[in-house]
């Protein structure tokens, strides 16, 4: 994290944190002074002690936004004069709604060079009027991100908490160099679509020492939509994500559903979820094309969950009919290993494709423990290849050969 030696206060731009006070100017200005006077090694800009309401605005290169202890920056609830952004083009349109998106609440495109940190202040994104309009189908356009960074690179966010985003909390796109650690994201398990972290079309992440209990997956990694993100090409690589806890209806760590663009290199390490849906979920669908390889999951404790691992070929929904039902996607190298679960109603689930089995799916050292009473099997399989050792309970058939000597063996 570099040391800036200009810094300056949203107070010196007349921001006044009584949390009824507009603050929108005060940002504004202070960040436009930082993009235009061009300090050498940046700038920092300070935001004190009290709560701080304002409309969304832009960040810019070089800059370090600090929150104080007791800080907080909140999103105004004013939805009508919520500037919009173009679709991403890896998605083709907004994500909930066609055509452009709400501007995510904090924002920065083609940037590089930008910290987020402080002594655990808080963005709050008062969400609820956001999840009300999703609910009564009132959503014009798709909901903002709390964070988004898009096209930047060197970016760290760090030691703030992010409470009730209205979408998504933190979406890195089109980035590289993307580090967040020390993040505390919380919004209610009810909270539609509030995903944790979603790096998307990005490489050389790290996520890791956060605490994530949201209404959606707590880290999922994407790279695009379908036609879209097929055609955009760009994959998510090199993503590391460890010793991250939380809790979610849906997924602890996730890989898709939207991944055209591929995702390659993931490693997820020391992994703690409680009072969850699903613990490890990688999803796509036909028509989403592109591929997911070179996945590993290690050292992860799960409790009260309903399914432990789940890969599954037909999750997620299509952008519009031009989908091609012939892009099928490619899955193959995902390693599963140390992983142990009390209290899991399903242990597993992995159903590939008839026409795009899924292959080398490696499972090692798995103990996920059910609930007592009568169960229905503990594995689904169909259309997958792989081998499997020392899992309880013993997985189904298709893993289960002899052919450990084949993909796997180097994983075991």
């Amino acid at each position: 994290m570099r040391y800036r030696s200009d810094k300056v206060s949203i107070a010196d731009f007349g921001g006044v944190g009584d949390g009824k006070t507009l603050n929108t100017k005060a940002f504004r200005e202070a960040i436009f002074r930082i993009q235009h006077l061009r300090r050498r090694g940046g700038t920092l800009l300070y935001v004190p002690p009290g709560v701080y309401l304002t409309e969304s605005f832009n960040l810019t290169s070089h800059m370090t936004l600090y929150l104080a202890r007791g800080a907080i920056i909140r999103a105004t609830q004013d939805t009508w004069n919520w500037p919009l952004v173009a679709p991403l083009p890896s998605y083709g349109r907004g994500r909930e709604r066609p055509g452009g998106r709400y501007m995510s609440f904090i924002h920065g495109d083609g940037l590089r060079d930008v910290v987020i940190t402080g002594e655990n202040g808080t963005i709050d994104g008062q969400g609820g009027i956001w999840w009300n309009m999703w609910r009564q189908g009132t959503l014009q356009f798709t909901r903002p991100n709390l964070v988004e960074f898009m096209n930047s690179r060197g970016i760290i966010i760090s030691n703030v908490v992010f409470r009730n985003s209205p979408f998504w909390n933190i979406h890195p796109v089109y980035c590289s160099n993307v580090v967040i650690r020390y993040v505390t994201i919380v919004a209610p398990s009810d909270s539609p679509n509030t995903d944790g972290i979603d790096p998307d079309s990005s490489s050389n992440v790290c996520i890791e020492d956060s605490f994530i209990s949201t209404g959606d997956d707590l880290v999922a990694v994407k790279s695009g939509w379908d036609e879209y993100g097929i055609a955009y090409g760009r994959p998510s690589s090199h993503i590391t994500i460890r010793r991250v806890t939380g809790s979610s209806p849906f997924a602890g760590i996730a890989v898709g559903s939207e991944a055209s663009g591929g995702v390659e290199n993931v490693l997820a390490e020391n992994i703690v979820l409680y009072n969850s849906g699903i613990g490890v979920n990688i999803k796509t669908n036909i028509g989403r094309g592109g591929f997911i390889r070179n996945i590993t999951v290690t050292q992860v404790f799960m409790e009260n969950v309903r399914t432990g691992i789940k890969i599954t070929g037909n999750t997620g929904d299509h952008p519009d009919n031009r989908f091609n039902p012939n892009a099928l996607p490619y899955v193959k190298g995902i390693t599963l290993k140390n992983i142990w679960g009390v209290r899991v109603q399903q242990a597993g689930s992995i159903q590939g494709l008839k026409n795009a089995p899924f292959t080398g799916i490696c499972l090692s050292r798995i103990n996920l423990h059910g609930m007592a009473g009568p169960r229905s099997p503990p594995w689904k399989c169909s259309d997958v290849s792989g081998a499997a050792t020392e899992v309880s309970p013993w997985p189904c058939a298709e893993l289960t050969g002899t052919q450990q000597s084949g993909s796997c063996a180097s994983h075991f």
